[in-house]
């Protein structure tokens, strides 16, 4: 297995792509038509502290993140969070892509609203068989951003230019978040299968000696039964159904704990113990917060 390279800084990346010094300490765009890359067969490993928005487009050879491998045939775009390892392997003789990438380091939008709420642009934890895939019109529309982007922080830096900078990658990031939006409506038929499949995986995971023996399902598991991201099925789900993953397996967890109150004897604690979870105080807690009942209310109430 090839050694990971550990990219900290815009400098680093800088200088890991042969190109020329940054005009900017904490944000940058590469033009990848002005990349250099070799010649021979390559792989290389890269984990990084940034995160970095990739458009490519018509480039040979493949990258792997997560657990899928992608080729830009047809270009895309997706994004990457600090800290996620993605393998690049370049074809012999292939020296030239097409696209840009732009990188930003964390501490360029600590302070600002964008800093708390990033963690809600799902797309940054995607595998790249789930990248976008964007119309004419929607690439127009990313390069014009890309290229506010570029010309701020090439300007002389005053008290604005990280306003502005931040303002307009978060612009970016919202345009990213309706087009996967339109992404998901225009792929309604193989979202519906997902569905299927998952309302199946999820009740056949509640039979009692499965959860007994398994524990609380969790999100992790059904996504890599699908062969998707945590992230974009709970994105997806919530598209189609305005319940993530979570909030359908606690849905369904709920539905059987009712059952079983209204249905046998059993204890709380009992009951706790057959769905699988660790401590009857959790699983009291989290029936309140779904039904506004404690387990033992619910069961009075209803007898």
């Amino acid at each position: 297995m090839s050694n990971i390279i550990n990219i900290r800084s815009i400098s680093d990346i800088h200088q890991m792509l042969g190109y020329e010094k940054p005009r900017h300490p904490m944000i940058t765009v590469i033009d990848l038509s002005k990349v250099s890359v070799p010649i021979a067969d390559t792989k290389v490993r890269v984990a990084s502290d940034l995160y970095s928005i990739n458009f490519k487009n018509k480039t040979h050879g493949q990258v792997t993140y997560g657990r899928s491998v992608i080729d830009f045939e047809e270009g895309c775009l997706y994004g990457i969070a600090p800290q996620q390892i993605i393998e690049f392997v370049q074809e012999k003789g292939v020296k030239k892509m097409d696209g840009w990438v732009l990188y930003f380091h964390p501490d360029l939008i600590k302070g600002y609203a964008l800093h708390d709420k990033i963690a809600d642009y799902g797309f940054f934890s995607y595998d790249t068989n789930e990248a976008l895939h964007l119309s004419d019109k929607e690439k127009n529309t990313l390069n014009g951003v890309i290229g506010q982007i570029q010309e701020e922080y090439e300007a002389n830096i005053d008290e604005f230019s990280q306003d502005v900078l931040v303002s307009n990658i978060e612009l970016l990031l919202s345009y990213i978040k309706r087009y996967y939006s339109r992404q998901f409506i225009t792929r309604k038929s193989q979202n519906t299968g997902f569905l299927a499949d998952f309302e199946r995986l999820l009740k056949a995971y509640l039979v009692e000696e499965h959860i007994q023996e398994q524990g609380l399902p969790t999100v992790h598991y059904f996504a890599e039964k699908l062969h998707l991201s945590a992230s974009y099925l709970s994105d997806l789900l919530k598209k189609e159904t305005g319940k993530n993953t979570q909030e359908h397996i606690h849905y369904h967890l709920i539905e059987k704990a009712k059952h079983l109150l209204l249905n046998s004897n059993a204890s709380v604690s009992e009951i706790s113990h057959n769905l699988g979870f660790e401590y009857p105080q959790y699983f009291s807690r989290v029936f309140k917060k779904k039904t506004g009942l404690s387990p033992s209310q619910f069961r009075t109430s209803l007898n």
